[in-house]
Order: structure tokens, then sequence, then C-alpha cells
């Protein structure tokens, strides 16, 4: 990344923050083995406007029979990834309230085949919606690099919210599957080496 080369002076507000943003990006992420942040799309003067984010973060990517989620007595354990590839999409309103940034995981390749996306219930897994992530955010502003870290959370099974009250999970069959096999099961404490 090369953030240095602006001077935030000489910017407009939006772009300012935009540059502010990409530097704690660069300052939190440079070096991860865990995470690593790209610049996918820039606006006219330079600034990013959207990134890739590459969590190698061993979790959860799908269950063994998803179509049989639900019915009684049918054991259903997770499948695992290592790799998980997201965007953050900043709107042009980015960063009043009504331009959140956009936090989704990719679920097919640019060839449209399917490639894993994490299985929580804080993320959308079915669906037209797949790979939308929910922070669950108490604070209209909320640095990029605190998402960041937030999913990895939920990638690790850190921080996730399954049940059905407000905040609500993102993903209602996932947040079930959590209550009712996965933590009976201990299948969401796995071991993160």
């Amino acid at each position: 990344m090369e953030s240095g080369k602006f001077i935030p002076e000489q910017l407009s507000g939006r772009n300012r923050r935009l540059l502010n943003e990409w530097r704690r990006l660069e300052e939190r992420f440079s070096g991860r083995r865990d995470i690593s942040v790209s610049v996918e799309e820039r606006n006219a003067a330079g600034l990013p406007v959207r990134y890739r984010v590459d969590y190698r973060i061993h979790s959860i990517c799908g269950v063994g029979q998803p179509e049989r989620l639900g019915e009684k007595g049918v054991a259903n354990p997770p499948l695992f990834a290592d790799e998980f590839k997201m965007d953050i999409t900043l709107p042009a309103a980015y960063p009043c309230v009504d331009g959140a940034p956009v936090f989704r995981f990719l679920t097919s390749g640019e060839d449209g085949t399917p490639i894993p996306h994490p299985w929580h219930p804080n993320i959308r897994y079915f669906g037209e919606m797949a790979g939308r992530v929910c922070l669950n955010q108490d604070d209209t502003y909320t640095e990029l690099a605190w998402g960041v870290d937030r999913v990895a959370q939920y990638l690790r099974y850190d921080v996730y919210h399954a049940v059905c009250e407000p905040p609500y999970p993102e993903d209602m069959q996932v947040a079930a599957w959590v209550i009712r096999q996965g933590e009976p099961n201990e299948w969401i404490y796995f071991d993160q080496d």
C-alpha cells in the first residue's frame, strides 16, 4: 500500500476519512500471517473504496448435511476450511450513517465456482445475501480495522450471537445449529493452532 503519498490537509472530509481508515488498516495488518488486506478499487482521488481481506484462520465453513438442518436425531458435524476471502465496500455516502461499510464474504470465485465461506450465526450462509456480515456494533462510528478484527473473532468463534433476541443473528438456521448441536457437542470450541 502507499497511503504515505497523500497529505491529509489537502483532502476533502470524506477523502481524509478514507485515507485515515487506509492508514489504520496498514498499521494494524501489515506483516500479519493470519490476516492481510489489499486495495481492490479506488475513487477518482486514488483512495480506497473497496478492500479484499484474506483470512488464514481455521474455521467452520459448513456442516455435513445442510439440507437436513433441524431434523431430529440427525448429527450434523462441522466442516472446516483454512482460508476465507471477504470484501469491504465503502458506498458513496460513507462515512454517513446511511453509508455504512458493507462487509461480505466471497461465496464464489470469478468463474462462479463455489468457495468456502464461514458458517457463523452472524454471517449469512444461505440465500441471496450469502456472505453478508452483521457486526452487531453499538456505535455508528467504528473504524474498518475494528471490523476486520471483529470478523477474525467470529471465525475463531470467540464472539457470536446465536440467541433469537436483539441484536439477532444474521442467519437463523446457523444460529439454531449452534444452539442445538454446536454448543452441546462442543464443535464450536475447536483448536486454533
